[in-house]
């Protein structure tokens, strides 16, 4: 009977744990705000990924090939605006408690089907999973929303010379990295609501009383 009533909680754990795989990913791409420009010439970019940890200039070649470099970020770097500093962060934070939490829901569903609960059947196993998860997505969503208001604002990054990609774009866009991300946070969110909604059977109860 109460294994019945952990499958739900067994496709909650699938759900967040997909959610920090798309997290983590995420966090690695460069598509998170795709600049472009027009009327290029000899120096001028084609495109700019700009990511939370490294960005890549393309370049359009006379032979009308895309050549590709990409610079990585360091904590020394000072020209990093302070919303990809927060998202940083944040998607690290995110990131961890993704993992704490699955490694708390592998524990509560191996003790709800080896049956080790029936001495403790008066509080949710899954209370913790659940709470860190819904942390993470509202940490994930907050370093959406700091990206998303910077494309919005159109806002500009005073890139290194070396970097050889100007201020500010002519038009620039949302990326995949960025929807991954968001995607991401809905499901962390729904594996944390449905961690929570545990309950034990009323008939399970009786019986840890008696």
């Amino acid at each position: 009977m109460i294994r019945k009533h952990a499958k739900r909680q067994l496709g909650g754990f699938a759900v967040a744990t997909l959610a920090w795989f798309l997290c983590s990913v995420s966090m690695g791409l460069p598509e998170w705000r795709v600049w472009h420009f027009q009327d290029l010439w000899d120096s001028k970019p084609s495109m700019t990924l700009v990511g939370m940890w490294r960005t890549c200039v393309h370049h359009q070649e006379r032979n009308s090939s895309i050549a590709r470099v990409c610079y990585q970020y360091s904590y020394q770097d000072t020209f990093i605006p302070l919303d990809i500093r927060v998202a940083q962060h944040l998607l690290l934070i995110s990131s961890c408690l993704g993992i704490i939490a699955a490694v708390s829901d592998i524990i509560a569903l191996w003790k709800l089907y080896s049956g080790r609960l029936r001495k403790k059947a008066t509080y949710n196993p899954f209370c913790l999973p659940g709470i860190l998860n819904i942390i993470a997505s509202s940490f994930v969503f907050l370093s959406i929303l700091y990206n998303y208001l910077s494309i919005i604002r159109k806002d500009g990054i005073a890139f290194p010379p070396y970097f050889h990609t100007p201020s500010f774009p002519d038009t620039q866009k949302v990326g995949i990295a960025l929807a991954m991300a968001t995607l991401s946070s809905f499901l962390f969110l729904i594996g944390g609501t449905i961690a929570l909604s545990f309950t034990l059977p009323s008939r399970y109860k009786v019986r840890s009383i008696i």
